[in-house]
């Protein structure tokens, strides 16, 4: 196992990104409403965002446009959002794999083509990106990214020069796509919001006086003061327009059995403060930590959560076990999930820049360590052994998720099975690697207890994949 210091950030599980659109009927402008709808977005890509606002009542291919590399508050200021004028539009904040993290990649996308102008933002990753470009690129297509999302723009404006209007151009590109996707669109006139049939990426639709709001997380509502309507269906899609709000649900399945929501949602991904999909994202990893505590018992003097993931979970296993809560860790709230890491040479560990241990909290104690999940280990090796220099008596790692033994081709950079270090090892000895006196996972039976009984997408800890993967691995290669 590799022990390297500095590939702390590449031991962390990141979400591809997040969407945003809003279309005020009033008129006002929406860019300062995007991009703080997008603050609250922050958590699920920290490597670039943008906004693209357009004027209902103005020119049809007039789009204002902004985006940059890093987070929001450092790619935007007051005078960039003073200048973005126009009352509907779309934002984005995206993470993306190995090779893709370019300016020229940056979201949203903005289209001219004959029809006008077309935005759209993704969350998620297609599987059959290769086939729909190439299809593309033999009838002249010359791409100016190497992201999937403008397959899919592409593909919806191809289809928009043959139907009679852009979400029929959507529905008929939804068609040919396969895989993860949670979409926001914005034509001269019109919002339109899609996902995929499996609904394996959230996305929700809001409401605030006169405007509408199409969103990724339920938590985005609550940061700009709008009420939650409701989740979008999967493949359901929406259009909004001056004339309100219409659904077009013949894409979904008629099986819901077929769906398969990305269970890391509930276990990690989304803010705890969210809904997803009617679950509770907070009551999930109450739920994970209670059915640890249920599962693998340990007698021990105090349960703590690795900031802020397993937090949730760690109070669950407390609540139920009735040993106490605490806090073992202090973390540098300046410290996003990217930053600029330490050199090999340097003796500063990453994990040590990010976290500290409360020295008076552990020593002498035996402690259970909550975390959310195990990708190669190096991290995790590395807090049991910070906890055991400030004096931890015995450590017990307690895992809110199954393990890793497959990677995701549908949004979550998961890498390739070598590279896990569940992968061809056994407890006992992922509980050796790391130095710890017992370590125990979330049953797999339990996911979709955690999903309130909803369909889960388990494939990365089953191997039960909801669509056939790719033969060929091209997450670096059309990664979001």
């Amino acid at each position: 196992m590799n022990h390297d210091l500095n590939i702390f950030t590449a031991d962390e599980l990141h979400e591809e990104c997040g969407v945003f659109g809003i279309y005020d009927l009033d008129g006002n402008d929406v860019a300062s409403t995007i991009y703080y709808g997008l603050f609250a977005l922050q958590h699920r890509g920290q490597e670039s965002c943008g906004i693209a606002v357009s004027d209902t009542e103005g020119p049809k291919g007039k789009v204002s446009a902004y985006k940059g590399m890093g987070l929001c508050n450092e790619v935007f200021t007051t005078e960039i959002l003073e200048g973005l004028h126009g009352n509907i539009g779309i934002g984005h904040v995206r993470y993306s794999t190995a090779g893709g993290s370019t300016r020229e990649n940056a979201q949203p996308l903005v289209l001219n083509y004959i029809k006008g102008t077309l935005g759209l933002a993704h969350n998620g990753n297609l599987v059959n990106t290769p086939e729909l470009r190439r299809e593309l690129e033999y009838s002249g297509a010359i791409f100016q990214t190497t992201i999937d999302t403008e397959v899919i723009a592409y593909h919806i404006a191809r289809e928009r020069v043959k139907t009679s209007s852009a979400e029929a151009a959507v529905a008929n590109a939804m068609k040919k796509l396969k895989g993860a996707y949670s979409l926001v669109i914005n034509s001269p006139r019109k919002l339109i919001g899609a996902r995929d049939p499996y609904g394996f990426k959230p996305l929700c639709i809001g409401k605030r006086d006169h405007a509408y709001i199409l969103v990724s997380e339920s938590c985005a509502l609550d940061t700009i003061g709008a009420e939650f309507i409701r989740d979008v269906k999967p493949g359901e899609i929406v259009t909004i327009t001056k004339d309100g709000i219409f659904s077009d649900t013949s894409l979904c399945f008629e099986d819901r059995s077929r769906e398969a929501r990305c269970v890391f949602e509930y276990i990690y991904f989304a803010r705890p403060d969210s809904v997803f999909d009617g679950v509770s994202v907070y009551h999930s990893r109450l739920y994970a930590g209670k059915a640890l505590a249920m599962d693998s018992p340990v007698e021990a003097d105090l349960v703590v959560g690795v900031p802020e993931s397993g937090n949730a979970a760690a109070l669950g296993y407390s609540i139920e076990s009735g040993i106490p809560y605490g806090t073992a860790f202090v973390k540098n709230t300046y410290v996003g999930r990217t930053f600029i890491k330490p050199k090999q040479s340097s003796r500063e560990s990453a994990v040590r820049i990010k976290l500290n241990v409360l020295k008076e909290a552990v020593a002498g104690k035996r402690i259970i360590l909550i975390d959310d999940s195990i990708v190669r280990g190096t991290t995790s090796a590395l807090i049991v052994n910070m906890l055991r220099e400030a004096g931890a008596k015995e450590v017990h790692i307690r895992i809110s998720a199954p393990p890793f033994l497959h990677p995701c081709y549908f949004g979550t950079d998961i890498p390739s099975e070598d590279q896990l270090i569940a992968h061809n090892r056994s407890v006992e000895e992922i509980c050796s690697l790391l130095g710890a006196d017992s370590l125990s996972y979330l049953k797999a039976e339990r996911l979709n207890q955690i999903a309130e009984q909803l369909p889960v997408c388990t494939a990365c800890f089953t191997g039960n994949y909801p669509i056939e993967p790719p033969k060929e691995d091209i997450r670096g290669e059309y990664n979001r």
